[in-house]
């Protein structure tokens, strides 16, 4: 790869969020506030909320792969990780500065949206967290960094890198619009969790006024602190994002947001390809193996991504885990 002089010296930070479902006081939390109340013993949701220390996964290898990333947040409701002081440790010993970082942090001055179980609402905040530098880089608990990375493939001359697939406006198509009316007609209203995520990145296309939408892929996402900062100072619409404890489908993502913003702009660089092996099945175990090992042939891939884990039959499981031990220790 070309020799980038402006990337190699910029700061570049990581922000996770996290929660963990099982945390029993979490749970009261989140039933207070919800219309309908949620059974944890229930397998659906175990899906959803439960964690196989998938957090533990993604900070050590952000510290084995993207040893360019100076601080580690870590957004929690008043959570800690049980691996969270020998996490630190491992990133003190590799120069890196792991941090907590509370909801009530990055919400000040907008603490009556709080407590908030929206990752929307969540999400909108980031760019708030104290310290934080200029260019930083989203990841999702279950998206891992396996590969050896560098700042050029987040950031090129300062400009962030954004990886999807160009897509023309469609929510308002009329089937949904009726299918959902039926829903309505016989009791059913629809789940926050079944809203569209691509609703969310058109809303948040539309909001920064481009032609047409770009589908993210499950990869993690480049930032660039200004690029909000300077939007929200004319657009007063960030509360009316974040008041939202649960999902509305007219919430925009901060990080499609950012991402329209920068198209808008034309300071950006666009990569087709993913560079993410991605799973959501696990029922069949040479598969499993097969893309696993597709992902050790192709250098060009950085990203796995396991959907609900926990939820992996035993042996793939068993042989992910392992798989992924092998990668990060």
């Amino acid at each position: 790869m070309k020799y980038d002089k402006e990337a190699s010296g910029i700061k570049i930070d990581a922000v996770i969020t996290w929660v963990d479902g099982s945390d029993i006081n979490w749970q009261e939390k989140i039933n207070r506030y919800s219309d309908v109340k949620i059974n944890f013993n229930d397998t659906k949701h175990k899906k959803r909320y439960n964690s196989i220390g998938e957090i533990d996964i993604a900070i050590k290898g952000i510290l084995k792969y993207a040893p360019f990333i100076k601080n580690i947040y870590l957004v929690t409701d008043n959570q800690k990780p049980e691996a969270f002081d020998d996490l630190q440790s491992l990133a003190i010993a590799n120069g890196v500065q792991l941090e907590l970082v509370d909801h009530t942090v990055i919400f000040k001055d907008f603490e009556d949206c709080l407590p908030c179980f929206n990752s929307c609402s969540i999400g909108s905040m980031l760019f708030r967290i104290p310290n934080l530098s200029e260019h930083f880089i989203i990841f999702n608990d279950d998206t891992f960094l396996m590969r050896s990375a560098t700042k050029t493939d987040f950031f090129i001359n300062g400009q962030p890198i954004i990886r999807g697939q160009w897509e023309d406006f469609n929510e308002n198509r009329e089937f949904r619009k009726f299918y959902h009316s039926v829903l309505s007609l016989i009791g059913k209203p629809k789940d926050e969790k079944g809203i569209s995520f691509k609703k969310f990145q058109q809303n948040s296309a539309k909001l920064a006024g481009t032609d047409n939408y770009l589908r993210r892929f499950h990869t993690p996402v480049c930032v660039r602190k200004s690029t909000l900062e300077n939007f929200f100072k004319i657009n007063k619409i960030l509360k009316n994002n974040v008041k939202h404890r649960f999902r509305n489908e007219n919430q925009f993502l901060i990080s499609s947001l950012s991402e329209h913003l920068e198209i808008k702009n034309r300071t950006f660089h666009y990569k087709s390809n993913p560079q993410l092996t991605y799973f959501r099945s696990y029922k069949n175990l040479f598969v499993t193996r097969l893309k696993l090992k597709w992902f050790e042939i192709d250098n060009s891939k950085l990203f796995v991504t396991f959907q609900s884990l926990d939820m992996a039959e035993p042996k793939s499981l068993k042989y992910i885990l392992n798989w992924i031990d092998h990668r990060i220790n």
